[in-house]
């Protein structure tokens, strides 16, 4: 879960259409491009208005139907309860629908772990691709779900915009990039779906290598070689456990990875 290193895009008003997940709730999404259906899953605290995948999106369009979703409770996207991720699962299962019954995934952060919960469902995703995907190497969720605990009660009780800070520097993000979020719109537009960062820790909560070994897609798992240990490191042990796992180190900076060098990776992988 977290911030990439590389600028997030501010994105403008865009035209949202909608499909609809198992529980009801409309989950807004917009599309770009021809070809073979990709959808991009977003990282914790991210959505369409607040996005890494923005300058992204047209390098990838000449090649694949791109589509990019606000997860539930964020942008456009209702949301229900109690959140479960299973409900996540039912959304991108509406959007494969959507999207002509198969789609690959690319998923970024904590938005890789809901892409490998889909992909280890058995929803049909042929390809998955996962940019540093953020899951402890030992198997005891006691800790994390302690950080989902205290992170649920500082919301409630000291709202959006602490929890927002709690978050951040609890998974290690550097200073410097909270620093430079406080000064633009990237911090209120967090601090919006702020309630959403506490999904994101129950998606970590669920996430064991036991499932990893259970998706049987081809998976390209990426890491930045700007990262630190912990990350880089949980990008190969992921790599490691999946069945059909393949890990790559790529150029860039903390959490994050060019567009112009992470877009054509992608495209090869999913076009091989």
């Amino acid at each position: 879960m977290g911030e990439g290193s590389e600028p997030v895009a501010i994105l403008g008003p865009t035209t949202s259409k909608t499909v609809t997940s198992k529980d009801g709730t409309p989950i807004a999404y917009e599309q770009a491009g021809t070809g073979p259906a990709l959808i991009l899953v977003d990282a914790a605290g991210h959505y369409r208005e607040l996005s890494s995948f923005g300058g992204m999106i047209g390098l990838l369009a000449a090649d694949f139907t791109v589509y990019h979703y606000d997860r539930r409770g964020r942008g456009d996207s209702a949301d229900t309860q109690p959140y479960a991720v299973e409900r996540e699962i039912d959304d991108l299962a509406a959007l494969i629908d959507e999207a002509g019954g198969s789609a690959f995934l690319y998923g970024f952060s904590s938005g890789g772990l809901v892409a490998l919960h889909a992909a280890a469902s058995g929803l049909t995703i042929p390809r998955l691709a996962l940019l540093e995907p953020p899951i402890e190497t030992n198997e005891d969720r006691s800790a994390q779900a302690a950080f989902t605990a205290e992170l649920a009660e500082l919301l409630a009780a000291r709202g959006r915009a602490a929890a927002v800070d709690y978050f951040l520097t609890g998974i290690g993000v550097p200073g410097e990039i909270i620093a430079g979020m406080r000064e633009d719109q990237s911090w209120s537009a967090m601090e919006a779906v702020a309630h959403t960062l506490v999904y994101d820790c129950m998606v970590s909560e669920a996430t064991s290598f036991q499932l990893l070994a259970s998706v049987r897609v081809p998976t390209l798992v990426l890491g930045s070689e700007g990262s630190g240990d912990d990350l880089t490191g949980m990008a190969t042990a992921v790599a490691k456990t999946l069945p059909k796992g393949f890990h790559r180190s790529l150029p860039g900076g903390w959490h994050g990875v060019p567009d112009d060098v992470l877009a054509p990776v992608l495209t090869e992988f999913f076009k091989r």
